[in-house]
């Protein structure tokens, strides 16, 4: 059977606008029509409309979502269908439910509310951050005691390669690092206090910096960028393959399999480390000082002895088992706070070193007060 042409008749005698549509409505068919029905468009614009299927025949997806067009323009509520055809009231429905208009953009907001509305969130975010960082704080203190008093809870394999892999394997670089720094400063005290007679002052100048601050503090940071991060990307690859909610189901706590071996092994790993660093950090500024100034090592190492003492090296090696303890419990809460995906798992290892190196900043400006009120 051939194709009939898609025609349309429009009837105002009513109080809405009836379309009234005969023969095949059809990809095929429609050809003008969409052009043709422009008028219709303007007259039920936020008007309800009429439709009268009576005359229809065929109709298929295109037909349907051209009289759609027309009849929906701007009006939420479907048309009213007159006459019945087998297809046209569930076709219209479909292609209106997958055709209907966006929402209207939102009004640009003042770049000063952006701002405030940014800061607002920022802050809520810190107390939250803070908020869960001091509770799991108390849980990782609870599981350190309960490790005290029953040592044989404690995993000590995974203790030990946490200590390798997080302290041992981390020698070479701390070391360095310090002796560098021992050297830098050097070089800035001689360049410095001889142009007040004072050079050989440099030798005072290095035991305090690297005994006092800057072993502890440069291993501090490389943990915290080196350490932190692996203990977050390893829990939280854990939570992601969900190994973490299998633990929870076996009976299994996340805190004394993952968290108090981390908490051990830093505790453990970082005096160590501290101590290395100042031993380099001395060495590459007894260096500089020999081979610039003409000083015998004996020298060195007696005006080191008498001017700077024991108390700086101890006052350095207080802050160790601080800051270990502050790196292992922002590594280990962020991995655990890990999603389940790969988006997340970067978010939280960003978050865990930025965090990590803030806190040791700050607990390092709390250890210079203290030290100054004691007079140390």
């Amino acid at each position: 059977m051939p194709e009939q042409e898609a025609q349309f008749t429009i009837d105002r005698s009513g109080p809405a606008p009836v379309l009234r549509v005969t023969g095949d409505w059809t990809i095929h068919t429609i050809g003008q029509i969409d052009a043709e029905l422009r008028p219709v468009r303007d007259m039920v614009e936020g008007r309800p409309a009429i439709v009268d299927v009576s005359g229809l025949m065929d109709l298929d997806t295109a037909g349907a979502y051209v009289m759609e067009k027309a009849l929906h323009s701007s009006v939420a509520e479907p048309a009213q269908m007159i006459g019945k055809h087998p297809v046209a009231g569930r076709m219209l429905a479909e292609v209106r439910k997958f055709t209907a208009g966006c929402d209207a953009l939102p009004e640009p907001v003042a770049l000063w509310r952006q701002l405030l509305d940014r800061i607002g969130r920022g802050m809520a975010q810190v107390y939250d951050e803070s908020v869960d960082t001091i509770g799991f704080f108390g849980e990782t203190v609870v599981a350190c005691g309960k490790a005290i008093a029953n040592p044989g809870r404690v995993r000590w394999l995974p203790t030990f390669a946490v200590a390798e892999s997080a302290g041992l394997n981390a020698v070479p670089i701390v070391m360095t690092l310090s002796f560098f720094i021992g050297a830098v400063i050097a070089f800035l005290g001689k360049t410095i206090l001889q142009d007040f007679g004072a050079s050989v002052f440099t030798i005072e100048l290095v035991g305090f910096a690297v005994l006092r601050e800057f072993g502890v503090l440069i291993t501090a940071i490389i943990l915290a960028g080196r350490s932190d991060s692996s203990f977050t990307a390893q829990i939280g690859s854990m939570k992601m393959t969900q190994e973490i909610d299998a633990m929870r189901i076996l009976g299994m706590s996340p805190m004394e399999m993952l968290v108090v071996p981390r908490v051990i092994a830093l505790l453990v790993m970082f005096p160590i480390l501290t101590f290395l660093a100042m031993i380099a950090g001395i060495a590459g500024g007894a260096i500089v000082t020999m081979l610039t100034l003409d000083i015998s090592p004996t020298l060195f190492f007696n005006r080191l002895n008498d001017n700077v003492g024991v108390d700086q090296f101890w006052a350095g090696m207080g802050k160790a088992p601080v800051f270990a303890f502050i790196i292992a419990i922002i590594g280990c809460r962020q991995g655990l706070n890990v999603e389940s995906d790969v988006i997340s798992l970067g978010q939280r290892t960003t978050a865990s070193v930025v965090q990590a190196l803030f806190m040791v900043i700050v607990v390092e400006a709390i250890f210079a007060l203290i030290y100054m009120e004691l007079g140390i």
